[in-house]
């Protein structure tokens, strides 16, 4: 159903696309904006993983300096029967994670080092698990896909916005003026609305497939409450400076933006949560619910070190080699 989503509102985006290119420039003015937006959404793609990265200021780790985090990655990837991603951490504080790539075999998967100063072991590999399920399903690719026509439908927008349309009488737009109207405002606006639409799909998907893949929904939905606590209260000072890439995130790393609408990029994580314990009970581990929320924390050893030193006064709090 999730994928059956994800297809119509493809659909609709570029059906909106197409529709807002001929109100304003009919055939010639759709096509020159299709294929400026294609090119740079095309470097966008290509890139998308480095810049990322690069954005966060992620270390790439390997197991001599990371062997619990990076093992838990590389058991999580052979059971998904994933190539073994490239695994980074990104030293902020707000507990959080995130997956790029445009195909499994050039995917990265990053985790704060909040995230491991908060979590237990058997919560991260639910994160990271989910972030797996993210690069198996190429959601990177759909949304970059989503990505590209909201960018195009966007440049149609400013272009009639500075333009006012095709002056040309061939060209111009058939609806005269309502229909440049519509693509300033209306048109980028139902593109927004799609784009996180689908962004709230696929974590419903990811949460599902990354639960089976752990073995646990439970520990899913522990995480995601604590990280929810956690992206509440610190504030990821590189998110907010670059909104864009929130949808990236498995919770949404940006303050306010907490609720279930149409502007959000997430779901609301309780409805995440219940989702994931309903497929606890489906699959007979309810009865581990109590047992593993009363589980007593494991003794905290450090966290590797990223190299960014932002937070070296703290005592670390996660069970971490």
């Amino acid at each position: 159903m999730n994928l059956f989503r994800t297809a119509m509102l493809l659909a609709f985006m570029t059906a909106l696309f197409m529709a807002v290119g001929y109100l304003i420039g009919r055939e010639s003015g759709m096509m020159i904006a299709l294929v400026i937006a294609a090119g740079m959404n095309l470097f966008s793609w290509w890139n998308s993983d480095r810049m990322v990265l690069s954005t966060y200021g992620a270390q790439e780790i390997n197991e001599a300096n990371a062997p619990e985090f990076y093992g838990i990655i590389r058991d999580l990837s052979a059971k998904a029967g994933l190539p073994m991603p490239r695994v980074y951490l990104y030293d902020n504080p707000q507990p959080n994670a995130f997956a790029t790539g445009r195909n499994p075999d050039n995917a990265a998967v990053a985790a704060s080092t909040g995230l491991l100063q908060v979590l237990t072991p058997e919560e991260v590999a639910g994160v990271m698990a989910h972030e797996l399920a993210h690069v198996q399903n190429r959601d990177t690719l759909t949304m970059t896909i989503t990505a590209t026509l909201a960018g195009a439908i966007s440049m149609l927008g400013n272009f009639a916005f500075f333009f006012g349309g095709s002056r040309d009488s061939e060209n111009r737009s058939p609806l005269g003026g309502i229909g440049v109207l519509i693509a300033i405002i209306v048109a980028p606006l139902a593109a927004m609305l799609v784009q996180m639409a689908i962004s709230r799909t696929r974590e419903y998907s990811a949460d599902r497939r990354g639960a089976e893949i752990c073995g646990n929904p439970l520990w899913l939905a522990s995480a995601l409450g604590k990280i929810a606590r956690g992206a509440a209260h610190i504030q990821n000072a590189d998110a907010e400076r670059n909104p864009a890439t929130a949808h990236m995130f498995i919770i949404n790393p940006l303050s306010g933006q907490r609720m279930d609408n149409l502007f959000s990029t997430h779901p609301d994580t309780e409805n995440r949560i219940e989702a994931l314990q309903r497929m606890a009970d489906e699959m007979g581990s309810g009865s581990t619910r109590a047992a593993y929320t009363a589980k007593p924390q494991r003794k905290a050893r450090s966290v590797p070190n990223t190299g960014r030193g932002r937070h070296d006064d703290q005592t670390p709090r996660g069970p971490w080699s």
